[in-house]
């Protein structure tokens, strides 16, 4: 595989006038801008596969699917096609009185893969939305049904689940909330199944059956007046890639189901394979009353969320009474360009046997990163499904701070591109790459680290 011919990032930081108009009219997301002074953006061209390319045509392998969503890599002919298929047929339509074919076949064929047991599909257009959806689902379906007073909702320490002021309320990570507070309507935070608070002799099960409890005493004591609790399955990713035992997903059924709380699954970032089946919550052999899906359902081409939920859900709305419906809207929900997107996105998985090949490149990928295990600032190396994490480790508080802008910068110039969650740094590639680019990963992965750390030096 042939290298750039001179340093990628030395095109990112020299003055170019679009760089400078974007710095002027664009609000960038998640970012302090002022930061931008010092590590400029990296102005992208155009993609192709696993790879971005910037006007200059330096690339950067996107390690981190574009925010999680790119499965497939950028301009694959065969969801182009779909989109330019569709394109010529129909590009939108209201789906407010009326219906059209991708809306439905991706609605069947997404509750075909829940074996029915979810077989209905409201369409929304991102991640925080489809969470709005399912906390507004579950209060109004409880008042529906004659509970009024269930309003309360239950989320997990350090979970995240967007930043709407509906999604704020089950996000427990301060940096994105802390500036709101006085919005939010607060929701109980419970304890993590994080397998990293195991104690001496403890293993990830038992953290979460120590979690468990925790849901327990909550329910015991509150259960009348909660409507759901939310989890993000077997991964919590904004977390810092925090993992967890199945155990607890199937616990956490058996609790709901004990003492009447929706159980909503946030598979918006881990689902459509990321941690190694369809859907998370396969592993744990459960199925939540609500599903929010989103990111790589449409294989990154286009904003798309979806939640699916159970018969008894949608029957709590089928009423003469137009205000006992669920009376939530967008313009573009149900876009028939991002259902295409979408049914391409399907097709792949049923056609090249993806989950199989994730898990083979996934075992090469994890032995690559084998000396990264060995290194003695690096603390649980960790995998599920084709997500991979670790942890620095880091004395200084100031290095500390600065380590995810520093190890950005450092593996722009190796070809990479990667953005830590604090100190922890995570890869979580799209499902494309081959021998020779997973080495390169991992090869360049441990250099920008090395880096990195010889820079606090």
């Amino acid at each position: 595989m042939e290298k750039s011919a001179a340093s990628p990032i030395a095109s990112s930081i020299a003055p170019d006038d679009w760089v400078a108009r974007s710095l002027r009219a664009v609000w960038h997301p998640c970012t302090q801008m002022k930061h931008h002074e010092r590590l400029p953006l990296v102005p992208i061209a155009r993609g192709q596969g696993a790879w971005l390319y910037d006007r200059t045509n330096h690339r950067y392998l996107d390690a981190i699917s574009s925010w999680w969503v790119n499965l497939f890599g950028h301009a694959n002919p065969r969801i182009n096609a779909a989109l330019k298929d569709q394109l010529d047929t129909l590009e939108h339509a209201m789906l407010a009185g009326c219906t059209h074919e991708p809306a439905v076949e991706l609605a069947e064929r997404l509750g075909a893969l829940t074996g029915n047991t979810l077989g209905h599909a409201f369409f929304a257009s991102d991640g925080a939305s489809a969470v709005e959806i399912a906390l507004k689902m579950s209060f109004h379906t409880w008042r529906n049904q004659g509970f009024a007073d269930k309003q309360e909702f239950v989320c997990i320490a350090n979970s995240y689940h967007g930043e709407t002021i509906g999604a704020l309320g089950v996000t427990d990570v301060a940096l994105f909330k802390d500036a709101y507070d006085p919005l939010i309507r607060h929701a109980h935070v419970v304890a993590s199944p994080d397998a990293r608070l195991a104690q001496a002799g403890e293993t990830a099960a038992d953290v979460a059956r120590r979690a468990l409890d925790h849901v327990r005493s909550l329910f015991e004591a509150r259960a009348a007046k909660i409507a759901a609790l939310i989890v993000e399955p077997l991964v919590q990713c904004a977390a810092g890639m925090a993992m967890h035992d199945a155990s607890y997903l199937a616990g956490l059924r058996a609790l709901c189901d004990q003492y009447g709380v929706h159980l909503i699954a946030d598979e918006i970032a881990v689902g459509c394979g990321r941690t190694g089946t369809f859907f998370a919550c396969e592993q744990a052999g459960i199925w939540p009353d609500f599903l929010c899906l989103s990111k790589g359902i449409s294989g990154g081409y286009l904003p798309l969320s979806i939640v699916l939920s159970r018969d008894e859900i949608f029957a709590a709305f089928y009423h003469d009474d137009t205000a006992r419906g669920f009376l939530h809207s967008h313009s573009y929900t149900g876009n028939p360009l991002a259902c295409r997107a979408a049914l391409a996105t399907l097709d792949l998985f049923a056609s090249d046997d993806v989950l199989a090949s994730n898990a083979r490149k996934s075992a090469k990928l994890r032995t690559a990163l084998a000396p990264l295990a060995a290194h003695p600032q690096v603390r649980n190396l960790r995998q599920c499904g084709t997500i991979f994490a670790f942890d620095a480790v880091i004395d200084d508080p100031q290095h500390a701070k600065t380590f995810s802008r520093r190890f950005f910068a450092n593996a722009l110039q190796r070809e990479l591109l990667l953005r830590p969650i604090s100190t922890t740094v995570y890869l979580m590639p799209p499902y494309i790459l081959d021998d020779e680019e997973l080495a390169l990963l991992a090869s360049r992965a441990h250099e920008s680290f090395e880096a990195t750390l010889a820079e606090a030096r």
